[in-house]
């Protein structure tokens, strides 16, 4: 990796972006977009593509890709049943006194996951360690581990590894 992007990991991780949890090896393209109102966490060897957003509380676990395009989003950012308000005057997740669904919300992604070109995570969806999300999917539900999930709404295609043999192969040596 040249010193450019080097240097522009480090400028977002600890000037931008530092009042979030970002761990070692953190690596972001080109306009990206990071805000939660209460928590980012990312861990380890973390690397999200170019125009890519996180707009929720998030936690993100170790070995995660994050494709170009990809959207963490909540569900609930504008009260869309404030009576008398239009929804683009509604209150927001953005504002202090915002008491509507949504609040607190976590999305949970585990460990050794991939998330496709496009793919769309709603808030407070648990995807669980070793799942793929293929390019394009809009992720409304938890997820099984090791697992491959694709459409809209996602749903499971099959599992990521052929057989449970190589399932435990795998996981043993991310444990080295």
């Amino acid at each position: 990796m040249n010193i450019i992007k080097k240097l522009r990991d480090l400028w977002y991780k600890n000037i931008v972006w530092r009042r979030y949890n970002i761990g070692k090896r953190f690596h972001c393209g080109r306009g990206v977009f990071l805000w939660a109102r209460d928590e980012i966490t990312i861990g380890d060897d973390f690397y999200i593509g170019k125009y890519s957003i996180i707009e929720t509380n998030c936690r993100i676990g170790n070995g995660v890709i994050l494709a170009n395009h990809v959207g963490i989003v909540g569900r609930y950012d504008h009260n869309y049943q404030q009576v008398g308000t239009a929804v683009r005057l509604a209150s927001s997740i953005r504002d202090k006194e915002y008491d509507w669904k949504g609040r607190g919300e976590m999305t949970v992604i585990g460990d050794d996951v991939w998330i496709g070109f496009g793919a769309i995570i709603m808030s407070g969806v648990n995807i669980s360690d070793g799942t793929i999300i293929a390019a394009g999917s809009v992720v409304t539900h938890d997820t099984e581990p090791y697992s491959i999930y694709a459409g809209v709404p996602a749903k499971k295609i099959r599992d990521r590894f052929d057989c449970e043999e190589d399932l435990q192969r795998h996981i043993k040596q991310l444990k080295k």
